[in-house]
């Protein structure tokens, strides 16, 4: 099995006017990585985002606001590196974790996702922590083990669970993420992480995206269940 290092590793950011964020993000990655991990970000933003981005060494490619997984499946396509890495650019995940992430893959796991609820994520508004804590309920239940989050941003793939999967959600692709390789027989760790309160403002209406979640959760676990 090989041995993979950062020069192996595409970090993939959806970014949609995280201006205030994204340079301190990127700088993180850099430093954390030693300048050897590959960046994308997929940007839709009417802000500086995509300037910041691109002064810091990232690869930007832009497009018509489309919503959160449009973004990040452009990116993951796009990644041509053996392992991708996705998180938000938002500063809400600690970059450090990265060299966890990365033992992890080379330990032989296809997917390492972040379990931000573990330690509590009290920086997480009250109403996304308990609703992030019901979709978790929701995904064990359907899926048959344990899930402990569904919805986090940080997670690394080995790149061929991303091109083997035929990803179809947007609101709710963070969750697909992590259910399709769960169901299909992938071998998955959640790693407890840290995670902060966010720079600049949240873009999700968490009522209505929680719904969206809550079905992409059901409509992928039931397709996945028929498919077998």
């Amino acid at each position: 099995m090989d041995e993979y290092t950062f020069s192996d590793v595409t970090v993939v950011m959806g970014t949609y006017n995280e201006a205030a964020a994204i340079g301190t993000v990127l700088t993180d990655i850099r430093e954390v990585t030693d300048g050897a991990a590959e960046v994308v970000c997929v940007d839709g933003s009417s802000d500086r985002t995509p300037e910041i981005a691109r002064e810091h060494g990232a690869t930007v490619i832009e497009q018509e606001p489309q919503g959160y997984g449009v973004a990040v499946r452009e990116g993951l396509l796009a990644a041509d590196r053996p392992v991708v890495v996705t998180t938000d650019c938002d500063d809400t995940y600690p970059m450090e974790y990265l060299p966890a992430f990365l033992d992890a893959i080379n330990e032989g796991y296809d997917v390492v996702s972040g379990d931000r609820l573990y330690h509590g994520a009290d920086a997480m508004p009250a109403l996304n922590r308990y609703g992030n804590a019901a979709f978790a309920l929701l995904a064990s239940a359907l899926v048959g083990e344990r899930v402990h989050d569904t919805t986090t941003g940080m997670r690394a793939y080995r790149r061929e669970v991303i091109d083997s999967i035929r990803w179809t959600e947007n609101t709710g692709l963070s969750a697909e993420l992590l259910l399709r390789p769960l169901l299909r027989g992938y071998r998955v760790r959640e790693m407890p992480i840290d995670y902060r309160e966010r720079a600049g403002e949240s873009k999700l209406d968490p009522l209505a995206g929680g719904a969206a979640i809550a079905g992409s959760i059901v409509e992928v676990c039931l397709e996945e269940h028929l498919q077998r």
